[in-house]
């Protein structure tokens, strides 16, 4: 009877340490810190920036900053930075836009009837030399219209590509521009944030 009663007692007194083990901690452990900083967002970086801060600024204090300055930016400017650059015409559209150009071109016309008479003329006065003038210009006035059909053909093509041409290239130049007022938009964008980072005692590169 006393064994047991020993051996009961000593169970109760190891329950606590097992307690304590199975947990695996004890009462001097001490608990994760609640005070770690998250890493700060960084809005010039959005942008292609670097920032160092020149009087030792904090992270969170450079956050804060950037953050402002972005926003003042952007109002000063009246250029957000995030929006896309202007797409540019697929190439589908453009060439709808060289066909419709090239159809609307101005068409000589005439080339037929104007070949003849040249072509009757020359032929009369070369008929009236071999006898029959009236041969000559029937004679004449048939190749001077086929030529003069020709030439008017020709002419029609080239002003039809020359207007798609013109058209190509208008479009090219349309892009640059719009590429370079995007570019001239940020560039604007960076300085006054720059300009406002400065103020704070940073440096941006």
């Amino acid at each position: 009877m006393l064994k047991q009663l020993i051996a009961i007692m000593s169970l109760c007194f190891a329950t606590p340490v097992l307690a304590q083990s199975a947990t695996g901690g004890s009462s001097n452990s001490v608990p994760p810190s609640s005070q770690q900083s998250v890493a700060a967002s960084s809005p010039s970086k959005t942008i292609g920036m670097f920032t160092f801060p020149k009087n030792g600024q904090s992270a969170e204090q450079q956050a804060k900053d950037e953050n402002e300055c972005y926003a003042a930016a952007k109002q000063q400017s009246g250029v957000d930075p995030q929006a896309p650059p202007p797409a540019p015409k697929s190439a589908d559209q453009k060439a709808g836009e060289q066909k419709a150009a090239a159809d609307s071109a101005n068409q000589a016309k005439g080339g037929r009837v104007r070949g003849a008479a040249r072509g009757a003329a020359a032929g009369a006065a070369v008929g009236a030399i071999a006898g029959d003038a009236g041969k000559g210009a029937a004679a004449g006035a048939a190749v001077g219209t086929m030529k003069g059909g020709v030439q008017q053909r020709q002419a029609n093509a080239t002003a039809k590509q020359q207007a798609a041409a013109n058209t190509a290239a208008q479009q090219q130049q349309q892009e640059a521009q719009a590429s370079a007022a995007h570019a001239q938009n940020l560039d604007a964008f960076k300085r006054a944030f720059s300009a406002c980072m400065d103020a704070r005692g940073y440096s941006v590169k």
